[in-house]
This record gives structure tokens, sequence and C-alpha cells, in this order.
């Protein structure tokens, strides 16, 4: 969803409420800084709240056209292409991957730029890699406007940047897609396809986020794209192959005032299934979660899950350091289709102490479909429990 990183989730995370938050100090970034340096952070209910200032709202089903909408929707407030994966080495080492680009706003319309610095749109990318082995969680963030080819978003031939951070075709069509990203001595040169089609959530890509109106988002997913490169950590080149899955949204909002963040997971399971879930976490204790999801069969075919068929309940918990507790365990029921899973952080401190603070991490399953052992890996996120 990144909602939700990204997605949903995220995140996420950049929105028009972090220009009304940063004011002129965000134009004043003449180069990428980290979160501690700009000194600011957001709430994150706060930043995700409708956006009214022209921008279009997304009130109903659309028809997709692609590659068209691989590209960016500056009609809209936000949007975000959200990479994720999980890789292993030849000799049994694991890393996950975040990669993830967020577009936001300034206005809108086409107005006549004043000179070749003015911007209409801001960009944000959060880069993160775990590291299992060495217990280690490695979480970078940058900013820039779309001037001066500072960053972009471009569909044919489809191309996100920021800098030297970047997600490209590597040929005439969409796929194979390269991703590409370095700071400090932390590095990944990815290659990723596609197993299956594009899932469109929600209805046919309508993806309600409450039941107001505008509460909503164009969301669509590639849910299994096998993966092969390189990651570098302290200036060692790992080989990896893994599997790595793109959420694709867009809207003017995302939380409605009764919700104050979601838990979301994207499964790939063993046995080729995989499974979107997103649950909005109410503001008050006697409030109701808004859900949301989708299950990909191994053949491509997917189906929007209904309310109330996943049962989740998190068994564990997390104190961060920096503040806030996450949960950090969960058992995941699905009766509908069998399933009897437990979802496990493959290590515990993966939060992203970025502008927005939320925990985005890789996670491992074990389980059961249909009394049948099952296993796999996947991605959760969580927000909206630390400022």
């Amino acid at each position: 969803m990144k909602n939700s990183s990204l997605r949903i989730a995220i995140i996420a995370v950049c929105l028009a409420a972090v220009i009304a938050a940063l004011g002129s100090a965000v134009y004043a970034i003449a180069r990428s800084e980290r979160t501690e340096e700009v000194g600011a952070s957001l709430r994150l209910s706060d930043a995700l709240r409708i956006n009214d200032a022209g921008f279009k709202r997304v009130n109903g089903p659309r028809r997709f056209a692609f590659p068209e909408d691989h590209g960016a929707h500056p009609d809209y407030a936000l949007e975000w292409w959200y990479f994720s994966g999980n890789l292993d080495t030849s000799e049994g080492r694991h890393f996950g991957y975040e990669l993830t680009f967020f577009r936001f706003g300034l206005t809108t319309g086409e107005a006549q730029r004043s000179s070749n610095w003015a911007a209409r749109q801001m960009y944000s990318a959060h880069f993160a890699l775990t590291d299992v082995e060495n217990d280690e969680f490695y979480a970078f963030e940058r900013y820039s406007r779309d001037a001066l080819d500072l960053a972009g978003a471009v569909a044919s031939p489809f191309r996100v940047w920021l800098e030297d951070w970047s997600v490209a075709s590597e040929g005439d069509s969409t796929l194979p897609i390269r991703l590409k990203a370095t700071e400090e001595s932390i590095q990944i040169d990815l290659l990723l396809n596609s197993e299956k089609g594009i899932a469109l959530n929600g209805e046919n890509g309508f993806s309600r986020k409450g039941n107001g109106i505008g509460e909503a988002s164009y969301y669509y997913s590639l849910t299994r794209m096998p993966t092969s490169g390189t990651v570098t950590v302290n200036g060692k080149a790992h080989a990896v192959n893994g599997l790595s899955w793109l959420d694709r949204e867009w809207s003017s909002a995302q939380l409605s005032d009764e919700h104050v963040g979601w838990d979301w997971f994207a499964l790939q399971l063993s046995d080729g299934r995989d499974i979107m879930y997103g649950a909005l976490r109410p503001r008050e204790a006697d409030g109701s979660a808004f859900q949301l999801g989708t299950i990909v069969a191994a053949d491509g075919s997917h189906r929007s899950l209904e309310t109330g068929e996943v049962i989740l309940e998190a068994l564990d918990e997390w104190q961060s350091p920096r503040g806030g507790t996450y949960p950090s365990r969960w058992r995941f029921r699905m009766p509908s289709e069998g399933l009897d899973l437990e979802i496990t952080p493959y290590i515990s401190d993966q939060e992203l102490d970025t502008i927005v603070r939320y925990w985005e991490g890789a996670v491992r399953i074990e389980g059961t479909s249909h009394g049948t052992l099952v296993s796999g890996s996947g991605y959760v996120e969580l927000t909206g429990y630390a400022d």
C-alpha cells in the first residue's frame, strides 16, 4: 500500500503537508540531507489528510493505461513507487531492502515556470537495507525538487529518480527494471522482472481507505518480481537472488480523521501465492479498523479480500529506543484459504527515523496451508506508532 511502506505503504510519506510543515526551508535544501540535519519531524496522521489545494480527489474507479500509469500523476497531491524485497546469497546470507520514491505536489496546473529552478513537485526517497547476519539496519532519505533534472518520473521509457538513486527500464519495454542506490558504504544494484501481471487492488484499482469522499487511492502492485544483482555492505559486494514487490499509489489523501496509522503486510508464500493486507487503525479505542487486501494466486489471478477475512493477532511487541512501541510478531489466519501463519521480523529494529518515523522491515513466514507446511518472506510496514 507501502498503504501504506508506502503503501496500504508509506508509506508513505512525504506529502503536501511536508511543505506546510517545512515551508521555505524545503527549498533551501540544495542537496540531499538527513532528517536530523533538517531538524523537522511530522505526525503521520496530520500529514495524510485530504489536500484541498486544487488537487484531484480519488472518488471512483478509472481505466488504467500502461505504460502511462507507471509515470507521474501531477493532478494528484501525493504518489509513490514502493519497492521492497528479500534477497539471499549462495552462502545463505539474507538481506531485506526498501527503495521508495515519493512525489508530492506543490501546485496544480501548467503555470509557466519563472526560472529553471522553479518547481511544481517535490520528491523524497527512502533507501533501507536489513543485514540479518550482522543484525544491522541501515536507512537513508533524500529530498529534491523536480527542477534541473534533480528528480522526476517518466512513464516511457520508465524511470524514477532522485539524484543518483533510480529505478529505470533496461530497454524499450518497462521490464526488466534496474534499481540503483548508494549511500555511505551501502549499495544495491538489482535487476527485477515479473512472474505475474499487474494486480489492481480494491475495485479494479480504486482502493478505499475510509468511508468518506476522497479517502481512497489508485493502487496497483507487481507482487512477485524475481530479482538478481549485488548488495554491497561496508565495501564488500554480495551476489544475491530473491523476490521483490512493487506497490504503486497516487491520491490526495490516505487517512480519514478516524484513523491514526496502518499495519500493512506484503507476503510471498512458497506455494506461489502473494497476499497484500492492510488495516487502518482507529484513533479511538472503541473505533473499528478499516481493512483492505488482495490475494494473488500462483497463476496471477487475483481477488480482493473481504472485511474480516484476515484474523490478525499481535504476539509480541518491540520498544523503539527512539520512543514508541510497535507490534513485532503476528499470527495471521485466513480460514478461507486454509492459512495459519506466523510472521516474525528477521531483526527487531527496522525503524526508519525519517521525517515521518515508521517501521518497515523484512519478515519470515512459517505456517500451514490446509495442514501442509508453507513458508515464505515478506515486508511489513507499521505507521502511526511513533511521532
